[in-house]
């Protein structure tokens, strides 16, 4: 049986890696085989690209560069990694995907949706989360918990995404909720302004349902 390919989207600092991690864990007291991993990287080539995106010297990179180089550590990873584990029955616990694209680079560069969407498409071969879990977080409250994680105000520690501007990471979070509006059904959509174990209850909940169905 193919395995269950679940994301976790939504900005830096909404807490997504604390809840990939748990659910992880919960998977593991629960005997059931999974991966984790993430985006952009999740493969040594795919980790390079990754350096390059992030890099916060390469301020001169164009919305082109950026979309493209993201859709490539994609398509490395997915077909290394990511489509062997579902082939194997695996769950795949991964941070960021598509929806991390249209978002950022879609309605935050404002580059064409459509042409985001299109050149995606060819790098995952068209694969589609099962599901994916979208935190919300308002722009404030996210560069706040960056700023506490980092423990001094914005500086070069930071990445080159994330030193972008507000209104930058605003329209970003507007992406995030036109995608969730546009795909409830796969999507769902969770409050990151909650305790950890709170959300994580609700993340374990809908992804036991999902599970069971999956396993019927």
């Amino acid at each position: 049986m193919k395995g269950l390919f679940i994301t976790f989207e939504g900005p830096d600092g909404s807490g997504k890696s604390t809840q990939i991690k748990k659910l992880a864990q919960y998977l593991t007291e629960m005997n059931i085989k999974y991966i984790q991993t993430r985006e952009p990287g999740g493969t040594v080539i795919s980790d390079k690209i990754r350096a390059i995106l992030l890099d916060p010297e390469h301020q001169e990179m164009i919305n082109e560069t950026e979309v493209l180089l993201y859709a490539a550590s994609r398509a490395q990873h997915v077909r290394e990694k990511i489509m062997p584990a579902l082939a194997e029955g695996k769950i795949v616990l991964c941070d960021r995907f598509v929806d991390a694209s249209v978002a950022y680079q879609g309605y935050g560069l404002g580059i064409s949706i459509d042409q985001v969407k299109a050149i995606n498409e060819f790098a995952t071969g068209g694969l589609v989360p099962d599901r994916s879990y979208m935190i919300d977080l308002p722009v404030e409250e996210s560069r706040r918990r960056l700023i506490a994680r980092q423990g001094q105000e914005f500086s070069v520690d930071l990445d080159r995404i994330e030193q972008k501007k507000q209104s930058y990471h605003e329209a970003v979070r507007q992406g995030f909720h036109e995608i969730y509006n546009k795909e409830q059904s796969r999507i769902c959509l969770v409050d990151g302004n909650q305790s950890i174990d709170s959300l994580f209850s609700l993340i374990k909940s809908d992804f036991t349902l999902l599970f069971r169905k999956h396993n019927q």
